[in-house]
């Protein structure tokens, strides 16, 4: 038999205490270098997670900012600029994925189905497929955060923030990186900045709309944009009773010039934007509490020269040879008391509510423009310049909570440069001093739309978007219209889209590309309906049976002359202005005789 080996000899050899001793001892080696092991893998997780946070806080630059909050919330807190930087990831994921508007969730009219949907699905990747064939490989490159030359391709300033969206998830994650990267510390942040993270993680795009439209000053073209954007998310429009294409203008405004207002068929109203004189105190009768209310404003030397042409048939300009020649002669031919004068003198003061008729050297010329210019001010949130219109809609798609597309255009109702006079030097001092309310008017509020321009977007931002916004409408352009822009009204070959015409001017309309398909084609017509098409056709959606009794009852009235309606639906137009002004509660209109238009206007100031 073999001997044991010697360890073990010596291990049982050894007395009973002698080994249980060494077993301690060599347990406790055990658990002691376990226990090492063990507080080295707890400070490795630390080291590493403490690593990744680092890397995470120099990503997004979260941990950097540091805002006081007081009692108003005036700053953003950290949660709020992540979730409006989380939203504008979400703006450009929708986007890839061919949804337009980002605010599906926060409006609850929004249309996922049917016109909103084709004009995200269709016309827009028919856009952009449209101007890939085009370019090819020369297609210019935007990248995220630069500000483009206006006519020049080299990148002029990075702008930290910027807008700019892109269409794939990978352009999305590098420019959200180089937007996390540009967020400014404490001792840089900017009161433009902290509005725009602010607005990002709190704003709600506004389906309750009054726009006042005022007459040549591009409000045709708001419009259009009203009227696309309120029918692709089945929104109601305030719409002129019995199918007029204005709310009873110049008549002052009545809740009962609305379609449904006094039969009580329509629960809500969300937008109202056709022509009228303006009451707030009646609006408000119509449109819910947190009605966003806007207009536009044009430099009165301009506006009046449109004026003078398009509406060269009112009997103020019936004696003058030439604008100089009224003006020289003005308050000889103008009578305040004749229908359609009102055209003539302060015409934006006159759209607004206020009383036209005052001089240049009037005593009180001062203190009534201060008045005015306070009530515009408390009335409306919100005043463009038509000068300055693509500024104007980056204004607007901000303080709307739109997005850049639901603002895209194409001028409507625009005369043709035949029918355009420039003006001498004389001649504009001749307008600023006639219409003196109307110039005061508008000089504020260009003062103010820039201050608002610089206190809410930023001029470097505004900038950028304007680029972006005509990009847009170039490539529309491309993809919608034969030849990329406005022609003659002789030249548009379909009936439908040829717009009024009116007074001495030439009023442009478009053609649409022959070769889109029908879908495309037919939302790209949607850009270019005039005013009274779009109205009517609004009309008859919303209101169908009365659409249909006015349009039989137009049958009836066809074999006769066409004069005889016209003077048919004057009368209708007056008599219902007299009753109403008599009887606000019932808007049936009497039969019988008819108020004179002086009369008409004397009961409208009593009011």
């Amino acid at each position: 038999m073999l001997s044991p080996p010697r360890r073990w000899r010596w291990i049982r050899e050894q007395p009973l205490s002698s080994i249980s001793t060494c077993l301690r001892r060599g347990l406790w080696s055990r658990h002691h270098y376990l226990w090492i092991l063990l507080v080295l893998l707890v400070v490795c997780i630390a080291i590493q997670t403490f690593v990744a946070h680092q890397a995470s806080d120099k990503l997004t630059g979260l941990p950097r900012l540091r805002f006081t909050v007081n009692k108003q919330h005036l700053f953003p807190t950290l949660q709020n600029i992540w979730e409006g930087l989380h939203s504008e990831s979400s703006l450009a994921v929708n986007q890839d994925a061919g949804l337009l508007h980002t605010e599906t969730t926060a409006d609850p009219h929004h249309e996922n189905e049917g016109y909103g949907k084709s004009l995200d699905n269709i016309l827009w990747k028919h856009v952009d497929k449209n101007i890939s064939l085009a370019t090819g490989s020369q297609a210019r490159k935007v990248s995220p955060g630069k500000l483009l030359q206006k006519h020049g391709d080299k990148p002029a300033v990075e702008v930290p923030g910027s807008s700019v969206l892109h269409g794939t998830r990978k352009g999305l994650i590098v420019s959200t990186h180089k937007r996390l990267m540009n967020t400014p510390t404490p001792s840089s942040v900017s009161e433009t900045h902290i509005n725009s993270v602010l607005t990002k993680a709190t704003c709600n795009p506004k389906f309750h709309i009054v726009f006042l439209k005022t007459h040549k000053t591009a409000s045709s073209t708001i419009l259009n944009i009203l009227y696309r954007y309120g029918e692709s998310r089945k929104l109601t429009f305030a719409l002129p009773l019995n199918k007029h294409s204005q709310l009873f203008y110049p008549f002052p405004f009545t809740s009962n010039f609305v379609e449904g207002v006094s039969s009580r068929s329509v629960k809500e109203f969300h937008i109202m934007c056709n022509h009228m004189r303006f009451r707030k105190f009646e609006v408000a009768k119509v449109m819910p509490k947190d009605s966003f209310y806007f207009s536009i404003l044009r430099n009165p030397v301009a506006m009046m020269e449109s004026i003078f042409i398009y509406y060269r048939s009112i009997p103020a300009f019936h004696k003058a040879r030439s604008l100089d020649d009224f003006l020289d002669n003005g308050w000889s031919n103008y009578n305040a008391s004749v229908g359609g004068n009102h055209y003539a003198h302060n015409i934006l003061a006159f759209d607004f509510g206020f009383d036209n008729n005052v001089a240049a050297d009037a005593e009180d010329l001062e203190e009534r423009a201060s008045m005015a210019i306070a009530a515009i001010e408390q009335d409306f949130h919100l005043i463009l310049i038509s000068e300055y219109f693509d500024e104007s809609m980056i204004l607007l798609r901000h303080a709307l909570c739109w997005s850049l597309k639901d603002v895209v255009s194409f001028k409507l109702n625009s005369r043709s440069e035949q029918t355009r006079h420039p003006l001498l030097p004389n001649t504009a001092e001749k307008i600023k001093k006639w219409n003196a309310l109307d110039w005061r008017i508008y000089l504020h509020f260009n003062t103010t739309f820039w201050h608002k321009v610089d206190t809410l977007i930023g001029q470097e931002r505004m900038k950028t978007e304007v680029y972006e916004l005509r990009e847009l409408q170039g490539k529309l352009a491309n993809t919608c219209l034969k030849d990329g822009g406005a022609v003659h009204p002789s030249q548009i070959k379909d009936t439908g889209l040829k717009p009024f015409q009116y007074g001495a001017a030439v009023i442009q309309g478009y053609n649409l590309n022959p070769h889109i398909d029908r879908q495309t084609k037919a939302k790209c017509q949607t850009l270019i309906t005039p005013e009274l098409q779009y109205t009517d056709r609004l009309y008859t959606q919303q209101f169908p049976e009365l659409a249909a009794k006015l349009k039989k009852a137009s049958k009836v009235v066809a074999p006769q002359r066409q004069h005889s309606l016209a003077s048919a639906r004057k009368a209708h137009h007056k008599q219902f202005v007299r009753h109403t002004f008599s009887n606000p509660n019932n808007q049936r209109a009497p039969t019988g005789s008819l108020l004179t238009h002086k009369e008409s206007n004397d009961k409208a100031r009593m009011l």
